[in-house]
């Protein structure tokens, strides 16, 4: 059998982060009492009428541009009619024929290559509310503050290629949501959520039936379900069976995928153009000057890491990820006084750790880019050990201060003046004789011991990478 590949589009969906909904003044707030953030609009009593809030266009024209996507000057909202018991109007007001953005891409990074991503289209909608069950409750409860919350739409092309990929993708549409600052993708509080389209082909055929994932509630659902359905669908093939093309159930606890609806069953979901809200028009100097607030984006601050300072993808995604660990990140390097591998490796390191231990932004501690560099210059230069850069940090992080200033009050200076450094080395091995006999035995872990009890000898004063050598050619010349 020829080679098969998995081909996958994901449809994301994501909550604005507007003061109010789309159609009304309703706040629009997560976690307040349930049916106190809504009014008859959102409720879709009879005789209502809805309103566009101007700022979701203005939020999905931003997403538009930072997909490189093609903004449409008129597009309109359109009438999805289904029934569904946190769907009081029975319908819901979307836009199926001209969205407010069209053709797009995004250039990922996938095992150090540059991949193009093709987007179909953004587009504008409102949220449905929420069924909940509780085990205290024997039925179902209906939340309706979530109704007509601003969504955008994201569809791709059939562009992906793995779980991987679309982790990838996943991971830098997020980014993207919080750099342009229209989404909060606080998955726990479903304001970020998508659907996964995956079929399985020859390679190089045409496209083969497809079949769509719902309920995937987080990206490392999304990578199950995926390479689940991969799984399920090459079994078919492979024993002669049909794909139907489906929706299904994705089911994380269970790691399996069921049946919803088929083909036959598929809702009808009889689009018409929303007769209550008139064309949305966009002037060509709106759409511009929303595009002069895009600032670069996180896909591309991983790529120019990756070409320009020699990280890995890992690490780039990691600083570039947070717009304040990036901007310290590239005022550090501007100092020129630093190598970018020093910075990136205190950033991604204590000082990341730092953050997740106390919830606290860069913008809350007193560290500053011009510190941050003098002291990756001070360990660059072995002016302090690697353990006592740490110390330093972590007091510039709460009390801020001037690096010189820190090491000499704390007496963190290394020394390392040979004939100094040689004296220590030969207290070390006449205190040290059986660790010394295990080096020149050939336990060369032997080794580590002795650097470990000179630096404790000198208080981690002495130059760990000189003590070391001169410990080394000591031993050696005694063979």
């Amino acid at each position: 059998m020829t080679e098969l590949e998995s081909v996958i589009g994901l449809e994301i969906h994501a909550e604005l982060k507007t003061d109010t909904k789309i159609f009304c003044g309703c706040k629009n707030s997560f976690g307040a009492e349930p049916n106190s953030q809504i009014c008859p609009v959102c409720m879709g009593l009879p005789g209502t009428l809805p309103r566009l809030n101007s700022k979701v266009c203005d939020f999905a024209v931003k997403m538009g541009h930072a997909l490189n996507c093609e903004i449409n000057r008129v597009s309109r909202m359109d009438r999805k009619n289904y029934f569904y018991p946190d769907l009081p109007k029975a319908y819901q007001i979307s836009q199926a024929d001209i969205p407010i953005c069209g053709k797009g891409f995004l250039e990922i990074i996938v095992d150090g290559n540059v991949r193009r991503i093709g987007i179909t289209r953004i587009h504008i909608e409102e949220d449905a509310g929420k069924l909940i069950h509780d085990d205290e409750y024997n039925g179902t409860l209906c939340d309706l503050n979530r109704c007509g919350v601003p969504l955008i739409e994201i569809v791709t092309e059939p562009d992906i290629r793995s779980s991987e990929e679309a982790h990838i993708f996943l991971e830098n549409i997020r980014s993207i949501l919080r750099y342009i600052g229209i989404s909060d993708c606080k998955m726990q509080e479903g304001s970020i959520r998508c659907d996964v389209n995956v079929s399985m082909r020859e390679k190089g055929a045409p496209l083969g039936t497809r079949c769509e994932l719902k309920n995937v509630n987080s990206f490392s659902a999304a990578v199950r379900g995926i390479e689940y359905e991969i799984k399920r669908q090459t079994s078919l093939i492979e024993n002669n069976e049909q794909i139907e093309r489906e929706t299904r159930r994705w089911d994380d606890k269970k790691g399996i995928s069921t049946l919803m609806r088929n083909k036959e069953n598929a809702q009808d979901y009889r689009f018409f153009p929303e007769p209550d809200l008139g064309a949305i028009v966009l002037s060509d100097e709106r759409i511009n000057s929303l595009k002069a607030e895009i600032p670069e984006l996180p896909n591309k601050k991983v790529i120019r890491y990756i070409t320009e300072y020699g990280l890995n993808y890992s690490e780039a995604f990691l600083i570039a990820d947070a717009p304040d660990k990036a901007e310290l990140f590239e005022q550090c390097i501007a100092k020129g006084e630093c190598s970018p591998r020093s910075a990136a490796n205190r950033i991604i390191g204590e000082i990341t750790k730092y953050m997740n231990d106390t919830g606290k932004s860069i913008a809350e501690t007193k560290l500053t880019a011009s510190e941050l560099s003098k002291l990756c210059c001070a360990a660059e230069k072995g002016i302090i050990s690697s353990s006592s850069a740490k110390t330093v940090l972590t007091h510039l992080i709460i009390n801020g201060g001037d690096v010189a200033e820190i090491i000499e009050k704390l007496g963190l200076e290394q020394n390392s003046d040979d004939d100094y450094l040689c004296r220590l080395a030969d207290d070390v091995i006449s205190a040290n004789k059986k660790s010394a006999d295990d080096f020149k035995n050939g336990k060369t872990n032997a080794l580590g011991h002795l650097v470990g009890q000179a630096m404790k000898l000198s208080k981690g004063k002495a130059d760990p990478q000189k003590i070391k050598d001169i410990i080394s050619n000591k031993l050696k010349m005694e063979e």
